[in-house]
C-alpha cells in the first residue's frame, strides 16, 4: 500500500464515530474513469485491516444504473452514464437506510461491467459496519435528487485524475465491452466527456481533493 493511500486510510478511519451504534459514510466523487472504484476498494481493504472484519461496507453508485431495458424504454441508451440514467431516488433512500444503522444486513446493487448491467443484491453492508464507502460520478452534483446526497455523507472527497488518463481508460473499457475503436471514441465525445465536465463543475462541493495512485 502506498504512502498516499496510507494517509487516506488514516483520514477515512478517523471519520468513524467513537460512539457505539453509529457509522460514518464517506463519499468519493469524480469524473468517469477517475479511479473512484479502485480507490474505494483500497480504502475498504485498508480500513478493514484497521477496524476488523465486517467493519467496512462498499456501495457503488453504479449499482443504481437503470437497466438497458429501462434506458431503451426512456430513449436514453445513447446517453448512458448521464445523471438521468440512474435511479437517484433509490440511491438516496439506500444512503438513508445505511445512516440509520439497521440491525440487519443491507443488500445493495452492484454493477457488472462485462454485462453493462446492474446486479441486484450483489453486495451487502453488514450491521457491524462502522464505515461505509460509496463512490460515483454525481455525489457532489447540485441536480434534482443528487443534491440530497451530500447531507447524508460525513465527508465527500473529489478524486482528481487528468482528462487524458481518464479518456485512455474509458477507451480501453469500451473496447473490452465490445465497441469498435471508432464507436468508443464517438461515445466518449458525445457522452462521457460532457458528463465529466458536469462532474468537474461540482468539485467545489467536496470537502477534500485526492489524487489516486495508479
Amino acid at each position: 500500500m502506498s504512502t498516499v493511500s496510507d494517509s487516506l486510510i488514516d483520514a477515512a478511519v478517523a471519520l468513524v464515530p467513537s460512539m457505539a451504534g453509529r457509522r460514518a459514510l464517506l463519499g468519493l466523487a469524480g469524473a468517469p474513469a477517475a479511479g473512484k472504484s479502485t480507490l474505494a476498494q483500497r480504502l475498504v481493504r485498508g480500513a478493514t485491516q484497521r477496524l476488523g472484519v465486517d467493519s467496512v461496507g462498499y456501495v457503488p453508485m453504479d449499482g443504481f444504473h437503470l437497466s438497458t431495458a429501462q434506458l431503451d424504454r426512456l430513449g436514453r441508451r445513447g446517453r448512458k452514464g448521464a445523471p438521468d440514467t440512474f435511479d437517484v431516488h433509490g440511491y438516496v433512500h439506500l444512503l438513508r437506510r445505511l445512516r440509520n444503522v439497521p440491525q440487519h444486513p443491507v443488500y445493495v446493487p452492484d454493477f457488472d461491467r462485462r454485462l453493462e448491467e446492474p446486479v441486484a443484491a450483489g453486495l451487502v453492508v453488514p450491521p457491524t459496519a462502522r464505515l461505509v464507502i460509496t463512490e460515483g460520478n454525481y455525489l457532489a452534483d447540485d441536480g434534482e435528487g443528487w443534491c440530497e446526497v451530500r447531507e447524508l455523507l460525513d465527508a465527500l472527497w473529489y478524486v482528481d485524475t487528468p482528462p487524458r488518463v481518464r479518456e485512455e481508460r474509458l477507451l480501453r473499457r469500451h473496447l473490452r465491452g465490445g465497441r469498435t475503436r471508432e464507436q468508443a471514441r464517438e461515445f466518449i465525445a458525445a457522452s462521457e466527456r460532457p458528463n465529466a465536465e458536469r462532474v468537474e463543475r461540482s468539485r467545489a462541493n467536496c470537502t477534500r481533493v485526492v489524487y489516486p495512485v495508479p
